[in-house]
This record gives C-alpha cells, sequence and structure tokens, in this order.
C-alpha cells in the first residue's frame, strides 16, 4: 500500500469503456485473471478493507449484482443493495442530491440503470468512484469479464475475431466493438440492416483499431459475418425495459446462433468458442419464454439448446469471471494499490 498519488487509477470513475486507454483496459483484463488465481489459490485479497459499497439497481440482475456483492466482500468492504424501490433516485430527490448525499457515506458506487446520462450525472457530484453496472449505452463491466474470458482460452487477445450476432445497436453490441478495437480484437457486427451500429459508436471504435490494428466489419451478410470468427457471441433480441418483441422475433429469427452457422465459421474445434452475457432464451423454461413460444411458436431464441449446451459454449465461465473483472475493477480505483503505469499492449 503507498499514496494515492502512486497510483493511475485511483479515485477513477468507470462510466464507459473510452473513459480509460486500451493499456488501462487490458490492465484490468489481466488484474482480473491474477485476483481469480489469487482467490483460487485461497489467498486474501482485502484491498477494500473497512470499505462501504453502495449498489444502486433501477434494473434488476443475476450476475451483475451477485459479481458486485461477493466482490466487494472477498475485497473487505461491505455491499449496500439499493432498489429502485428503496431511495427516490430521480424521483423525489434529484440525481445531484442523491449522489451528494451517498457520496458522502459511501466509498463507492455501482449503478445499473436506463439512462448513460444518469451514470455520467451520479460521478459528477459524488465525489467517490462510480462504476457503471450497465445502462442502455454501455456495459464496461461486462466487457472485462468477456474478454477475461477469452483471453483465458485463447491465451492472447491481439488478432482474435469475434463475431456479435444479433441486435447490433445495443448496449452489448457498443461496448464490444469499441473494446474489442482498443485491445486489437477484430470485431463483427453480424444484423440486419436496421440494426446496425449508430454511427457515432463505430467512429470512436475506428479510431481505436487504427492504433491497434483491429478490423471492424458491419454487415447483414450471416455467412461473411461469422467467417473466420473465433468467438460467436450473441444477445438477447429485446432487451430489458423494450418493447417490439414482434418485429424482433421477424428481423432476427435468421440471425439465431445454431450449429450450422458455428459451421459458417471454418474454424476447428479448437479455435472457436459461443459466448452469452446472459440470461440466455435457449428453452422455454422461463415464465417469459413460454410466453414467446406461446405467442411466437418459436421455442429458442437467439441462441439453440444444443449450442447453449455444447462444448463450445463458455458462458458460465463467462458469468463466473463478472465477478473476478468487477472485483479487478474496484481494488484498482478504490483500493490505494501501487499502480504508477501499466504495462504496453501485448503484441
Amino acid at each position: 500500500m503507498t499514496d494515492v498519488i502512486n497510483s493511475v487509477f485511483q479515485g477513477r470513475s468507470l462510466l464507459r469503456e473510452a473513459d480509460f486507454t486500451p493499456e488501462e483496459v487490458q490492465y484490468f483484463v489481466d488484474f482480473g485473471i491474477h485476483l481469480k488465481a489469487m482467490q483460487k489459490k485461497g489467498i486474501p485479497h482485502k484491498y477494500l478493507e473497512g470499505k462501504n459499497i453502495a449498489l444502486l439497481f433501477e434494473k434488476t440482475s443475476t450476475r451483475t449484482r451477485a459479481a458486485f456483492t461477493t466482490s466487494a466482500i472477498e475485497l473487505g468492504a461491505h455491499p449496500e443493495y439499493l432498489g429502485k424501490d428503496d431511495i427516490q433516485l430521480g424521483v423525489k430527490e434529484s440525481i445531484e442530491d442523491t449522489a451528494k448525499v451517498l457520496g458522502s457515506m459511501f466509498d463507492g458506487i455501482e449503478f445499473r440503470g436506463y439512462k448513460q446520462a444518469d451514470v455520467e450525472e451520479l460521478s459528477k457530484f459524488a465525489g467517490v468512484p462510480v462504476w457503471n453496472g450497465l445502462t442502455d449505452e454501455w456495459h464496461p463491466t461486462q466487457m472485462i469479464a468477456d474478454f477475461m474470458t477469452v483471453k483465458e482460452h485463447f491465451g492472447h487477445l491481439k488478432g482474435i475475431t469475434l463475431s456479435f450476432v444479433g441486435d447490433g445497436r445495443n448496449n452489448m453490441a457498443n461496448s464490444l466493438l469499441v473494446t474489442g478495437s482498443m485491445l486489437g480484437v477484430n470485431i463483427h457486427i453480424v444484423a440486419p440492416k436496421e440494426l446496425h451500429p449508430h454511427q457515432d459508436v463505430v467512429d470512436i471504435a475506428q479510431k481505436f483499431a487504427e492504433n491497434s490494428g483491429a478490423q471492424i466489419l458491419i454487415t447483414d451478410d450471416i455467412q461473411a459475418g461469422v467467417k473466420g470468427a473465433n468467438v460467436v457471441y450473441t444477445d438477447v433480441w429485446v432487451s430489458m425495459g423494450e418493447n417490439g418483441w414482434d418485429e424482433r422475433v421477424k428481423l432476427l429469427k435468421p440471425y439465431q446462433v445454431n450449429m450450422d452457422m458455428l459451421k459458417m465459421t471454418e474454424m476447428p474445434d479448437d479455435e472457436l468458442i459461443f459466448l452469452h452475457c446472459l440470461p440466455a432464451f435457449h428453452d422455454t423454461h422461463t415464465r417469459q419464454g413460454a410466453e414467446i413460444f406461446a405467442k411466437y411458436g418459436i421455442s429458442e431464441m437467439e441462441v439453440t439448446d444444443e449450442v447453449f449446451r455444447s462444448k463450445y459454449a463458455h458462458q458460465f465461465e463467462q458469468a463466473e469471471n463478472r465477478k473476478h473483472s468487477i472485483k479487478a475493477i474496484m481494488a484498482a480505483t478504490l483500493g490505494n494499490l501501487f499502480i504508477p503505469s501499466v504495462p504496453p499492449m501485448e503484441n
């Protein structure tokens, strides 16, 4: 432990990936892998001993809530869950006022909600690190877990090709496009033209790609989009809080990840994995899955059960890595660690 001036991360918020340099994002990935190894070996790492962490959830969650809670505890901190019915955020009390109050009581704040502008306003007035657990535009904590999983499997990131198949303008597509381009990962967004990413997101990614060497492809051609992919990644067709199932099912049914699509990659088995940020509609064993089946007659949506349970599937390692990646983010930005600089990007 040393003084805060020796850390390039201390006190910083993670609101979107581009808030950090590519080298710093790579550091989060590698630090997450390191902390995971420490936990597996039973080595204590209570870098946040005595800290208090506020967990603000406008949107419900399984992985994000569980990951922040267990991460905080294993780092020695106390997490306090504050759901949408527990506080007056934006209802009876402004975000600015809430941020000032919580910032005076807590050492760090996680926010999972609808508007990117809200997490940015929290960060502006809280005076403590704020971490974006998901908004309508970005999902940065998910990205560290995703690229941890990729690096654990392949041993490197640069030169890997990841094809995201589905809604190309949602927060996951945005974050994968930008983060992959930062890390030298070739990113293919495979989606119907109506759901291609917005140009401002593409422009951000392209600037990073010019330096990292990443190749960007945005296409509605499924075969061209997944050919050569090491990672095939998908997400739910309709995000939480959205409507429009009729339109999405019609548009995205041809983009369902199935075994035929994996064969289109033309990759050997040991050079191909499937990822999903979860939850996944791969069967009808949920109430919403049953409702979709009753209305549309489809028992599988963005991914088939065959792929979801196949040897290619690594979504549960990816889910576990939410904890280790979030632990790395919180420790680096709040743990007063000695991090005077970050190593250069891998070749």
